[in-house]
């Protein structure tokens, strides 16, 4: 699965507005290249709110264990349920500090390198075994984030 086709998935779920930063947008330029995705019919970004998933297209401070310092190397990341989370890793979110302690295998669910402790999980380089998973993933991230946007709005 190539990043394009992930943004291009979300992208047609209703109400996803994606953020592509780059340069001369006002964002930090760590971001540039790098998409969020957010449940915000409107088009705004919403306040107080965290991006449902992202897809990550460099290393980060702090964050390298992905090596994503490879051409052509990417990570999806979502925010997952509990459940989803047990489901994929074997652990509680909290348990996920030391899960991934020397690499991220590519094609991989993987409790998320920094933000696993909360519940997020990746993929580096998804491709054939992770494809499926990515998009119920996906989907299930985007049906919470919008559950949560209606109820701030109703």
């Amino acid at each position: 699965m190539t990043m394009d086709e992930i943004v291009d998935f979300v992208g047609r779920l209703d109400g996803v507005l994606t953020l592509r930063p780059v340069p001369g947008d006002g964002s930090p330029e760590i971001s540039w290249g790098d998409v969020f995705f957010y449940y915000s019919p409107d088009g705004v970004v919403p306040a107080r709110t965290q991006p449902f998933a992202t897809v990550v297209t460099k290393n980060y401070p702090g964050d390298e264990v992905s090596r994503l310092d490879r051409p052509d190397a990417f990570r999806v990341n979502v925010a997952a349920s509990k459940e989803a989370f047990v489901k994929w890793t074997g652990h509680a979110p909290r348990d996920a500090a030391t899960a991934n302690a020397d690499s991220s295998p590519d094609d991989t669910v993987i409790a998320h390198p920094v933000y696993g402790t909360v519940g997020w999980l990746a993929v580096v380089n998804p491709g054939p075994r992770t494809d499926e998973v990515i998009r119920e993933l996906l989907r299930a991230a985007y049906d919470v984030a919008r559950g949560r946007y209606q109820r701030r709005a109703g």
